[in-house]
């Protein structure tokens, strides 16, 4: 089923301990579509500037991404500039940021893309979010949004409408506790998700997700780990990256119960972490089916261990009451 991404598409210039490249393709709606043409077809809105090179727009089209809502206008293409640092690179400077054409983006979605049962609201301003929500021919089978501490600050009421009105909603750890107004990260996802959303994803960096699911009323919590890799080259876009397995997953298989969410968010992390592994998309364009399935059984084999059975013990009665006889001889 096709999936509507609406966000940015960027160039990025980005240093890290390992490497530093400039101009590179950048942009949360690159990031997502790129990732989840892996899983669905996927439609792109964003705008660039007349600076943008061809050879870009091929790279996302030839990945199969539909850009024919990918609008170019007069002026420069929004530009980020930024410095890893850390021995996990989880902490980063930003040194530039030039809004350019994005500045005044107004998304316009065509009459086609207003009937996709999928939508991802990347990292913009949450009324452009709400007004792209609107112009949807009938509520998308899914509604998942991404946002950041610039919104939670400055456009709170905005940016309450559209989490109200989303099913997913992804932020950082620190963005889900501001955000809140509540320093415990599980009161802090259930204050959320009784504003609406039925899912918060709480992006950890490089101590991997955790997804809180409003199942039946019951929270369901479930924790991924980040994926350990003896080789990380550039994170920018990997939390865009997540989001495009994440939702991929549910637009391919249509799957929302729990254990559907779960398998989402474990997808999420295989993508993210394939894309810590390279500048820009390099890694993501590049990937086989099998290198995602491969990934994701490893994922299985580093978090999977032998359940307690009905009426087991850690340890064994017998060993318990030898222990406490020992303890009371003492």
């Amino acid at each position: 089923m096709t999936v509507l991404v609406v966000g940015s598409v960027a160039y990025d210039s980005v240093k890290t301990p390992v490497a530093s490249r400039e101009t590179s393709l950048g942009g949360s709606a690159m990031y997502f579509s790129i990732g989840i043409s892996r899983f669905a077809p996927v439609s792109v809105v964003a705008v660039v500037g007349e600076d943008f090179q061809d050879e870009h727009v091929d790279a996302m089209s030839s990945c199969g991404v539909d850009v024919s809502g990918l609008r170019r206008v007069t002026g420069s293409t929004f530009r980020w500039a930024g410095e890893y640092y850390g021995a996990d690179l989880n902490a980063r400077d930003t040194l530039d940021t030039q809004l350019n054409v994005f500045a005044d983006f107004s998304p316009n979605i065509s009459a086609e893309q207003r009937q996709c049962p999928y939508l991802f609201l990347a990292n913009i301003d949450p009324e452009l979010q709400f007004d792209v929500l609107q112009q949807m021919e009938q509520r998308p089978q899914l509604v998942a949004l991404d946002s950041m501490n610039f919104w939670i600050d400055s456009k709170r009421d905005a940016l309450d409408k559209i989490v109200s009105s989303a099913d997913v909603l992804f932020m950082d750890e620190g963005e889900t506790r501001d955000y809140a107004q509540e320093g415990n990260l599980v009161l802090a996802a259930r204050r959320i998700m009784a504003m609406g959303p039925g899912v918060v994803v709480v992006k950890r960096g490089a101590h991997g997700v955790l997804v809180f699911n409003r199942a039946d009323m019951d929270d369901d919590m479930f924790s991924v780990p980040a994926y350990p890799l003896d080789h990380v080259v550039d994170p920018t876009g990997a939390g865009d990256t997540f989001a495009s397995g994440f939702v991929g997953y549910i637009a391919a298989t249509g799957d929302t119960s729990p254990a559907g969410y779960r398998r989402a968010a474990v997808l999420g992390s295989v993508m993210g972490s394939f894309c810590v592994q390279g500048f820009s998309s390099d890694r993501v364009r590049k990937l086989r089916m099998q290198d995602i399935e491969d990934r994701f059984r490893a994922f299985t084999r580093l978090t999977s261990f032998a359940p307690l059975d009905d009426g087991e013990h850690i340890v064994p009665l017998d060993r318990q009451r030898q222990a406490r006889r020992k303890k009371d001889r003492v």
